[in-house]
């Protein structure tokens, strides 16, 4: 497998959720929304919190970044530093040095993570904090209908520390009982989810797993690009790609920071920042929302 980076020239089966655990995640996530908004915080700032963004996508990325800086700088009365990386894999090695606070990470590698952070909040996306990867196609490709009917062509990765962009697909191959490794006649990772939908559609690759979620999203924003794939394989849900804190952080900062985040839809301006990146705020969450991801890491003795 090449897992060297595309280069884009032109313009990241287990059971389905059972009617008792969306019961739960609806009343989790309304005792959430109905929380007070965090007051602003008199305290001077004594130090910088540093927290790590998954690779954006939205066309004013920077633009947000910088507008959720100043606002959490005014809501916890703290220095911000916002850190980017290009893989999940430097997000996680920052926080094994203890060069990182806070991050948000995919649900693959917060499992890999372990015992290194604590979970502090899980984004709420259509009302439920749950998402799917989809596989897509170019949307001149009318007979495939799954990964099935994707067997040695090329195909376009995320992260090799994605679920929705490459644990998911892997495990479905597994299933059909196939060897992923063997599946494709070619592989590569684009390490955007973003970029998965735009070698999809340019025909840099036939096919490609992404986020829903992102896909969604750009569908919303950058439909001329989205229209240009489609849809074949959806997956179960999984929990969605949650915010951590290292485990050794001071647990008065970390309850800061956490309730910031849960009570940010109560504040109009932080509802103003999560509309901009199609979220409808934030739960505690809870462990076992990521089980369904668990299970395919020890299909591949992952622990």
């Amino acid at each position: 497998m090449n897992a060297k980076p595309a280069t884009l020239t032109q313009p990241q089966d287990v059971s389905v959720s059972t009617p008792g655990r969306r019961d739960f995640l609806r009343g989790l996530s309304a005792a959430a929304l109905g929380l007070l908004p965090a007051p602003l915080l008199a305290r001077p700032a004594k130090h910088t919190i540093r927290i790590g963004f998954t690779p954006a996508f939205v066309h004013d990325q920077h633009a947000l970044l910088a507008d959720w800086r100043v606002y959490m700088e005014k809501r916890l009365g703290l220095k911000v530093e916002i850190v980017q990386r290009d893989s999940y894999r430097e997000t996680m090695d920052l926080l094994r040095l203890k060069q990182m606070d806070f991050a948000w990470v995919c649900d693959y590698p917060f499992l890999h993570l372990k015992d290194l952070v604590r979970l502090m909040a899980v984004p709420l996306y259509k009302g439920q904090p749950l998402y799917r990867s989809y596989i897509i196609v170019p949307v001149g490709n009318q007979k495939a209908t799954g990964l099935k009917d994707l067997k040695q062509t090329v195909f376009a990765y995320a992260d090799p520390l994605s679920n929705t962009g490459y644990l998911y697909p892997r495990f479905a191959i597994h299933k059909m009982g196939d060897k992923p490794q063997d599946y494709f006649r070619k592989t590569f990772f684009t390490w955007s989810h973003k970029k998965v939908v735009e070698a999809v559609a340019m025909g840099f690759a036939q096919g490609g797993a992404v986020d829903s979620y992102i896909w969604e999203t750009l569908d919303r924003i950058h439909p001329e690009l989205t229209q240009r794939t489609r849809i074949i394989q959806r997956s179960p849900e999984y929990g969605f790609p949650p915010f951590v804190g290292h485990r050794e952080l001071d647990p008065e900062l970390f309850g800061q920071v956490q309730n910031f985040l849960l009570t940010m839809h109560r504040d109009p301006e932080g509802a103003a920042l999560l509309k901009r990146i199609n979220l409808d705020g934030f739960v505690r969450g809870d462990i076992h929302l990521y089980d369904g991801v668990a299970e395919m890491m020890r299909v591949f003795d992952e622990h």
